[in-house]
């Protein structure tokens, strides 16, 4: 075990206790009373996952192990959950404004403020997420991904996007005034588009980020920030460049454009229309919802006016979303609010229509289908090593997720909360 990980990870008063499965040159064994089947659905009983380092290498009957590292006791064993919406280098509005912190406070505070973010975020059962877009922090989030991948911070797996890409004068702060710092990248035009695109892959993006619309002012109503040629050309930079682009779009203009243009993934699409969605079904672009962001921007608000119709639409939408059978991913947009309740997005999927089991589908097997990681959301041999043990069970109540007692990653860790046992 690292000593100075261990150090890193009680300083920041995350943990309360940092324990191995003995030499990680030696499978370890961790022992399940339920763990989640393939199918997402039921439970395989009296099970022994066997890792080695950062793999799994056999998932197999208790009843041949006279010993285990690890016996998790009456628990229920799932896979490591993906937020493939998040902002690790924010912290809650509720704490400070986004235009203070994108305006007063310094790469490096945030940068460093995000190593805590991703400790809450793994504590959580997170073991791995998209962040979309650092808000003004530069390529900070590459950093902090090589800082984890390095074992120089501790946090989940990290695909960035890093600045975002936006219409000059539509992003603020201060959108009509380019001598202030913005929050994305601002271009005009499609040689500016393409020019983002290639320095933002060559700054280590894997994906990108496009605002396919966005409002003009504070308060105003989101309209399409770039015409269908103009998005086109941004998927072509952004496909010669191996990368997805993931759009944030709200109107269904701005969906609409973002689906034929060859986006992966809308964010948020309360707008879409039965059309646009009938489009999204069939070019498989899977919606990400952010749920729990909008509920957070409401409560902070005070349910007051006509920011609660904001709320409304985006629960109409996913309800239109789910009915018309587009895949859903979890993205919940955490920074908007606290990180570590990342799993209020599942909660809101639930108590809008999804059940238990396809809530959790959408944070492991949909979400790792969105990133390409055949090794993530699944349990199983040849997978990678990353699972969470709760105290009650989230097929029946997805609350459960809140009743996180240990992580496990990489194979010859595991990290106990402080009521953990």
């Amino acid at each position: 075990m690292n000593s100075a990980r261990t150090m890193v990870l009680l300083a920041c008063g995350a943990l309360a206790v940092l324990a191995g499965t003995a030499n990680a040159q030696r499978p370890g064994t961790w022992r399940c009373k339920r763990l989640l089947a393939e199918d997402g659905r039921s439970w395989r009983e009296d099970i022994v996952v066997v890792t080695l380092l950062s793999d799994i290498v056999a998932i197999e009957p208790a009843s041949k192990h006279e010993a285990v590292d690890r016996d998790f006791g009456d628990a229920w064993v799932i896979p490591g959950l993906i937020d493939l919406h998040t902002h690790l280098l924010l912290k809650p509005y509720d704490q400070m404004a986004w235009d203070d912190q994108v305006l007063r406070e310094t790469t490096e505070l945030r940068t460093l403020r995000a190593r805590v973010h991703g400790i809450d975020t793994l504590w959580a059962g997170f073991v791995a997420v998209r962040d979309l877009g650092t808000e003004g922090a530069g390529f900070a989030d590459v950093a902090l991904q090589r800082a984890i991948a390095e074992g120089l911070a501790t946090g989940p797996r990290i695909w960035a996007s890093t600045r975002a890409i936006v219409r000059r004068g539509w992003y603020g702060p201060s959108p009509d005034d380019p001598a202030v710092p913005k929050g994305a990248q601002t271009v005009e035009g499609e040689a500016e588009i393409r020019d983002a695109v290639r320095a933002q892959a060559a700054a280590g993006a894997q994906w990108i980020k496009v605002y396919a619309d966005y409002r003009k002012q504070k308060g105003g109503a989101a309209e399409p920030t770039f015409a269908l040629d103009e998005l086109a050309a941004l998927v072509d930079e952004a496909t010669k460049a191996g990368l997805p682009v993931a759009a944030h779009a709200t109107t269904d203009e701005g969906i609409r454009r973002a689906v034929l243009a060859g986006a992966r993934t809308i964010e948020h699409g309360g707008g879409a229309s039965e059309a646009t969605l009938r489009a999204m079904r069939e070019r498989a672009v899977v919606l990400v919802p952010c749920l729990a962001a909008n509920e957070a921007i409401v409560l902070q608000a005070g349910r007051k006016g006509p920011i609660v119709d904001r709320l409304n639409a985006a629960k109409a939408g996913f309800q239109r979303a789910l009915a018309a059978g587009v895949t859903i991913g979890c993205g919940s947009d955490v920074g908007v609010f606290r990180h570590g309740d990342n799993a209020r997005e599942l909660e809101l999927m639930v108590a809008y229509g999804m059940t238990p089991a396809q809530a959790l589908a959408s944070a492991t097997t949909v979400a790792a289908g969105v990133l390409g990681a055949a090794d993530l959301g699944v349990v199983r041999k040849g997978a990678r090593c990353g699972f969470v043990v709760l105290g009650a069970d989230p097929l029946v109540d997805i609350g459960a997720l809140r009743q996180v007692r240990a992580v496990v990653r990489e194979g010859d860790e595991l990290w106990l909360r402080r009521d953990g046992r």
